[in-house]
């Protein structure tokens, strides 16, 4: 019987990422999401398409089985979550408090049934400590018994995700609500420390001991370049961030920034420094 994974979130990272490496690690994803018409074109293609695109090529991807619940068919979210050992969630850090109560659910039905298999979810939020405040998020929904059943049963793994995931044109998602396009970039460190059990062989999941390491180049030097790019480009009236590279007052703020950041993170991690400018480049 083929593997399964829930996914909450079938968005940009849900279904431009994350569910593509559990499909070709061989599972079967169920996404959960709020979007009537987007779940109900996954349950019935019972599959999609991921459009990989860089500078050289472009080639298309054929993600599935796949099939999708909405967020409010709680008790079926509930059996699913029952039933796996493997999920993610990638919601968007707003959205936390309101995916809490669903896993809570499921994790008190694999208590009840007394499942003993671990179940690991994937916290792929753009948010610092992010799998620590999900876990308390949902701790809060859970009696003595759950929490207690949680401690031992339940892996909270953080990540970071590096994959560009641009906004789909309205005119192709018209043609086709599935589709997603995305980069080819397909590395996942996740947080060895936090998985219960063993680690799932997932493609592309590397984890990695030095999470906070990860976490912290995430922040401080993915994250805060496009940042001070978009900012500071949209105050010189640029649409396009190629164009703010190449602004004589934005791209000496940026380099400038992007030192501080490294030597920073150089100085607390003791990583080194060289192996770090060239991640950058």
């Amino acid at each position: 019987m083929m593997r399964k994974a829930v996914m909450f979130g079938a968005g940009n990272i849900g279904r431009g990422f994350l569910g593509q490496l559990f499909s070709e690690s061989g599972y079967e994803v169920t996404f959960v999401d709020i979007d009537e018409r987007l779940i109900g074109a996954l349950r019935s293609q019972r599959a999609y398409t991921i459009r990989l695109v860089d500078n050289v090529r472009t080639e298309e991807v054929r993600v599935g089985p796949v099939t999708g619940l909405l967020s409010g068919e709680a008790d079926a979210v509930a059996e699913t979550l029952a039933e796996v050992t493997l999920g993610a969630t990638a919601v968007g850090a707003r959205a936390l408090p309101h995916v809490a109560p669903l896993v809570a659910r499921g994790i008190a039905l694999r208590a009840q049934r007394g499942v003993q298999t671990p179940l690991n979810l994937i916290i792929c939020e753009n948010l610092q400590g992010a799998a620590d405040r999900f876990r308390d998020m949902v701790r809060r929904h859970l009696d003595d018994s759950g929490r207690e059943y949680e401690a031992d049963h339940v892996g909270w793994v953080g990540t970071v995700i590096g994959r560009m995931v641009p906004e789909l044109p309205a005119d192709l998602r018209a043609q086709d609500l599935t589709l997603i396009i995305v980069e080819p970039y397909k590395e996942l460190p996740v947080d060895r420390s936090a998985f219960v059990g063993d680690i799932p062989d997932v493609v592309g999941m590397q984890p990695v001991d030095d999470f906070e390491f990860y976490e912290h180049r995430k922040l401080y030097i993915h994250n805060a370049a496009h940042a001070i790019m978009a900012y500071l480009g949209y105050r010189r009236g640029y649409e396009m961030g190629y164009d703010v590279l190449d602004d004589p007052v934005v791209r000496p703020i940026l380099d400038g920034a992007m030192d501080e950041s490294v030597r920073a993170i150089v100085a607390h991690h003791g990583v080194s420094e060289p192996e770090l400018r060239a991640h950058m480049a």
